[in-house]
C-alpha cells in the first residue's frame, strides 16, 4: 500500500467528493477511485457509502484519517528537511539531587529545538513522584528505579547509573573502610528512599553492625555534617557545588559498591506522546552531558 493512498483519503475528507480530493492531490478522479479501492481491499471493509447519489465516506474512514494524519505530517516534516513544531505543558519530576545536575540541559534543550513546548519542574522524592505520576499529577519524572521494578502500568527508560560512595570528613587518613565505621557514626540515608535502602543492604552485608542514632532525608544535610566531622555516610557522589561548601573526603566502595539506576518514567498510555518524546531525548542528552563531564 502507497502512502500516497492514505493521503488521498485526507484530501477526499477535507474537500468533501472524490471529486475535490482529486483537485487537492492533482491527480485524476479515476485514480482517487482506484486507489481508495485498493485501500479499502487492503482493510476489508468499505471506506465510503455508495448506496446514495453522493458518496459518503463511513466511519471507518475517518478513524482511519485520524489514525495515519500525525504520522503522515511528521513523514513530510523529514523529507522536507523541516522540524516538526512541539507545542503543550509537560509536568516533569526530577528528585532533588538531580535538579542542578540535569535540568539546565534540559530545558536549554528544549527551549532550543522546541520553544513552544513549555516544561514544568516539579521536586520531589522518587517513591512521592512515582505516585504522583500514576495519580496523573505529573506525565513523567526522572527518580530512581526501584530494584525488579515490574513495568506494569509505567515504562521505565534508563537515564544514568551512579555508583554509591562513602564520604568522610575531609581530613580522613587513608584507612580501610571497615575501621572507619568503626571509628565513625554512620550518617543513614532515609531507609524508605531507594539509595538509602540500597546503602542499609550494603553496610549490612558488607560491614555488620554499626552505630548509628541519625537518619536524614537531604543529602546536602547529611554532606554538611560529615563535613564538619559528625559521621560518614554512603550516599551518591555530591555535586560540585555541594563539596565546595562543605568538603568532604570521598571513598569508593570497590565491586561490591551499590549501583543506583536512575530513569525516566512515565504511564505506558502515553508511550507514543510526541511532547513526552521530546522530554526524553533531552533528558537522555542532559544526563550523557552530566555523565561526560563527571568523568574528566
Amino acid at each position: 500500500m502507497k502512502i500516497e493512498t492514505f493521503a488521498t483519503l485526507e484530501a477526499i475528507l477535507q474537500a468533501g467528493t472524490f471529486v475535490g480530493g482529486a483537485r487537492l492531490m492533482n491527480i485524476t478522479p479515476s485514480a482517487v477511485s482506484m486507489q481508495m479501492k485498493q485501500l479499502e481491499g487492503y482493510l476489508g471493509k468499505p471506506l465510503f457509502d455508495r448506496s446514495g447519489l453522493q458518496v459518503r465516506p463511513t466511519q471507518l474512514a475517518h478513524e482511519v484519517a485520524d489514525t495515519l494524519r500525525e504520522a503522515l505530517k511528521g513523514l513530510d516534516a523529514l523529507r522536507s528537511g523541516t522540524v516538526l513544531e512541539i507545542e503543550g505543558v509537560v509536568r516533569v519530576g526530577i528528585i532533588e539531587s538531580m535538579q542542578p545536575l540535569v535540568l539546565p540541559g534540559l530545558l536549554r534543550f528544549i527551549r532550543t529545538r522546541h520553544p513552544k513546548l513549555d516544561v514544568i519542574p516539579i521536586r520531589g522524592r522518587s517513591s512521592s513522584l512515582t505516585t504522583a505520576l500514576k495519580a496523573g499529577e505529573i506525565d513523567a519524572a526522572l527518580v530512581a528505579q526501584p530494584v525488579g521494578a515490574q513495568a506494569g502500568r509505567l515504562s521505565w527508560t534508563p537515564m544514568l547509573r551512579r555508583e554509591l560512595v562513602l564520604v568522610a570528613p575531609p581530613d580522613t587518613a587513608d584507612t580501610p573502610i571497615p575501621t572507619l565505621f568503626r571509628q565513625l557514626e554512620w550518617i543513614r540515608y532515609d531507609r524508605k528512599a531507594v539509595s538509602g535502602s540500597m546503602a542499609a543492604q550494603y553496610v549490612n552485608s558488607q560491614i555488620g553492625d554499626v552505630r548509628s542514632t541519625l537518619e536524614f532525608d537531604n543529602a546536602a544535610a547529611i554532606v554538611a555534617m560529615v563535613s564538619s566531622g559528625l559521621g560518614i555516610s554512603v550516599i551518591q557522589r555530591p555535586d560540585p557545588a555541594t563539596l565546595h561548601g562543605y568538603p568532604v573526603r570521598i571513598f569508593r566502595l570497590g565491586k561490591s559498591a551499590p549501583i543506583l539506576q536512575l530513569s525516566m518514567v512515565n504511564r505506558k498510555s502515553d508511550d507514543d506522546s510526541r511532547p513526552l518524546g521530546v522530554v526524553r531525548e533531552a533528558m537522555a542528552q542532559a544526563c550523557a552531558d552530566y555523565h561526560k563531564l563527571s568523568k574528566q
